[in-house]
């Protein structure tokens, strides 16, 4: 039963980014929670490895690691550019990148 409080954390993990992504309009924010949906996504997938006794997840808790850590380091290198060029951290201001 104490192994399903796992499942309720990710939700809740999940949730409070979602609200992060939604609700923010500051951009360290906005990352932050993007990083915390996928760490409760990656919760769920050791989890569900774990109830399964199926290594599948791990490795999909691998891809998603490094494809957080790549995600990280681009948005972090454009936020640093962005705000030195507009002194500014509030998502709305960034209408450069508009096609």
């Amino acid at each position: 039963m104490d192994n399903f409080f796992l499942v309720f954390v990710s939700f809740a993990m999940f949730t409070i980014g979602l609200i992060g992504v939604l609700a923010m309009r500051n951009v360290l924010i906005f990352f932050l929670s993007l990083e915390l949906m996928l760490n409760a996504a990656n919760l769920l997938f050791v989890f569900f490895a774990n109830r399964w006794d199926n290594q599948t997840g791990l490795i999909w808790v691998f891809f998603v690691l490094v494809v957080a850590a790549a995600e990280a380091a681009v948005g972090f290198a454009l936020i640093i550019n962005l705000f030195r060029t507009k002194q500014a951290v509030d998502i709305d201001s960034y209408n450069e990148l508009k096609g």
